[in-house]
Order: structure tokens, then sequence, then C-alpha cells
């Protein structure tokens, strides 16, 4: 059965503020410094599982000329440019709408646009195996990440151990993020894994699903669909797409089926979700700082300190994050850097707040 893939583009990245903003999210800048960005290096990581042709983006329409810069072999048919953002159920069920208007069922893999892995080939032996379970009957595999810490920023899932298909095990329930104790019990049961909101399914698996459960959802899917290659196809897009609910696929459908598989990775899987992150990918010096750039710095101690063109100068710091863009110098404390969307909904209510978005 042919393999494709949907990858998810719409992002803002605001936790990666002032160097991910609306009009250029973290999705499409070199993040890590490695002469690629986010989502080239998504897409080199699964060529050897999907052909180029059978890979779609989904994004925003504001967002395309990034996806077609730095996608240039991408198929332009296969940019699926959402009129809105609404959440990731109607998103991935766009993505199977438009794979199965060719004509043909196909295994598809649902992945971010902005997450690292640094052991691809571990990742892609996952995949293979996902694959291979996603072609049998109706069955939807969710890749886990197996925690070696007690994580409280992310999502987990709890399988049941007991039962195995490979090395995979039947989903019990999807949980919310935990508390520290509870990620502590989590961790110790060794039945959860961290929910990387990575799947793999067949397309008429996930619309069987939408059907089931997110009937207005699967309706809209419908009348998009046939739309599809008539000269109305953009117009019956925006009109049924803005009508659609916003929905997450968790909350829709993998907290309600009950053909989910869970499948455990160990391939250095990371969100990559904050400044935090780069003490994690970047090189450290003596005293626990990530310095880029034009820095210089004194008596200074775990910090990340990201400079652009002008000199950024520190004494005396410790536990600080800075990082300097050409209109725009965030500063803050490691400690409340998560709270970054805060400081955003304070800057959209500013007259000129706009243009530092």
């Amino acid at each position: 059965m042919k393999v494709t893939a949907l990858i998810m583009a719409g992002g803002k990245g605001e936790r990666f503020w002032p160097r991910s903003r609306v009009r250029c999210p973290k999705q499409f800048l070199d993040i890590l410094d490695c002469g690629r960005t986010m989502l080239q290096l998504t897409v080199d990581r699964i060529l050897p599982l999907a052909a180029m042709e059978d890979i779609y983006i989904a994004t925003n329409e504001k967002y395309r000329r990034f996806v077609t810069e730095q996608l240039p072999k991408l198929p332009r048919e296969n940019i699926l440019c959402e009129p809105a953002g609404r959440n990731t159920a109607p998103c991935i069920g766009l993505g199977a709408t438009y794979m199965l208007s060719r004509g043909e069922d196909a295994v598809m893999m649902v992945l971010a646009s902005d997450h690292l892995i640094r052991q691809e080939s571990i990742f892609r032996n996952v995949m293979r195996e996902a694959i291979s379970l996603a072609e049998e009957g109706e069955n939807i595999v969710t890749i886990g990440i197996s925690p070696h810490y007690p994580e409280t920023g992310y999502g987990y899932i709890k399988r049941n151990v007991d039962i195995a298909r490979g090395n995979a095990n039947p989903v019990e329930c999807f949980v919310e993020k935990p508390s520290r104790k509870m990620a502590e019990q989590y961790l110790r049961s060794g039945e959860y894994l961290w929910n990387s909101g990575m799947f793999v399914m067949k397309a008429s698996t996930v619309m069987r699903a939408m059907e089931t459960y997110l009937p207005e959802v699967y309706a809209g899917l419908r009348r998009i669909g046939a739309g599809i290659g008539t000269p109305q196809e953009q117009a019956v897009l925006r009109e049924v797409f803005l009508e659609m609910p916003s929905v997450s696929i968790d909350y829709g459908v993998m907290e309600k089926a009950k053909n989910i598989y869970a499948l455990p990775g160990a391939f250095g899987w990371d969100d990559v979700g904050s400044w935090l992150a780069m003490q994690r990918y970047k090189s450290i010096d003596e005293d626990n700082n990530v310095i880029v750039g034009n820095v210089a710095i004194a008596d200074a101690h775990n910090c990340i300190i990201e400079a652009k063109d002008r000199l950024i100068a520190a004494v005396g710091l410790d536990g600080i994050v800075v990082v300097d863009t050409e209109d725009a110098t965030l500063i803050g404390d490691k400690e409340h850097i998560e709270e970054i969307k805060k400081l955003l909904e304070k800057l959209r209510k500013r007259e000129d707040g706009e243009r530092y978005l």
C-alpha cells in the first residue's frame, strides 16, 4: 500500500518569540543553526519512507511561499492551505480527503513540522512497524515517546502492556498534562508514554473515524472532497472550512476510538517547545551558558543569550534568557520563560503591537 505523509506546518511558534513571528514562525526557521529549517529536517527524515510526491504540507496561505522556497521539489498541489486554524482534527481530515481524491487509499503518517529527532534510523524503523500495523484493518497507531523523566508539559498515553502486537500495545486512554506527583507515578508504572502527536493510519480509516465521532467535520470534508478538481475548489474549501468546529484529533477521535495502538519510540524526540530546548542542542560553555552571536559575558551562569548584529554584553546574570532581533529583545527568567504567551497577549493590546508579533 502507498505510504504518504501529512506534515502540519501552520503553527505560530509563539514560544520562540522574538525569532519566531506570525509572519515567519519557527517551522520555517533554522532554529538549530544547522543549515536546514525545521520543516526541511522533517521532510528529510521521512523521504526514505514516502516519496516527495506523496508528502503533503498543511499550512496557512500566508506561509505558502516559505513551503515552495524551502521544498522546491514538492508538487504545488500538495500544499494544502487552510483558510483558518481549526485545530488538528479538521487539518488531518483535510489531508486524508485530498489523498483519497487521488483515487487510491494510502497509509498516512501525520507529523508535526517542528519536532527534532536525533536518531533518525531508529525513528524510521518505528514508523515502518507503525505502517505495517496501520495497513491491517482499521488500526490507528500513535507514536508514544518512552519517558525518561517525569515531564509535566506533555500529555500522556496509557497503554495495556499485557497485550502486545509486536512492539505495540492497545491504548487505554489519553491523559492531559499531569502534576509532578502524577508524572512520577506514570514514570514508575511503565504503562505510560509521552504523547508526541504523531499518528499513522490509512486515509480511509481516519475518514471513517471522523464519520463516527465527528460527523459535522466529516460532512464538511465530504463537501470539500466533492469540490476538488473543479473551478469552485478554493471557494468551497474556504466556505466549508470556516464553518468547521475547532477540535483536536486527540479530543475528537483518539479519546473515543477503540482501535488505537501505541508504539513506543526511543529515538531522541524533542518538541523543541521553547527557548529552554537550546540547552539540549547547542554548545554549552563551562558555566552552563548557551551563547550565540555577538555576545560578551562576565560572571554569567546558566544563561541562554542569542545576539544578532549588535553586541549583547551581560554581567553577573544567572538563569536568564536574552534573545535579540532587529526590532525586539526578549529578556526573561528561565523559570518563567514558558509563560511568554502572556507577554504576547499584552503586545496584542498595544496600538503598535502587531508589528512585533
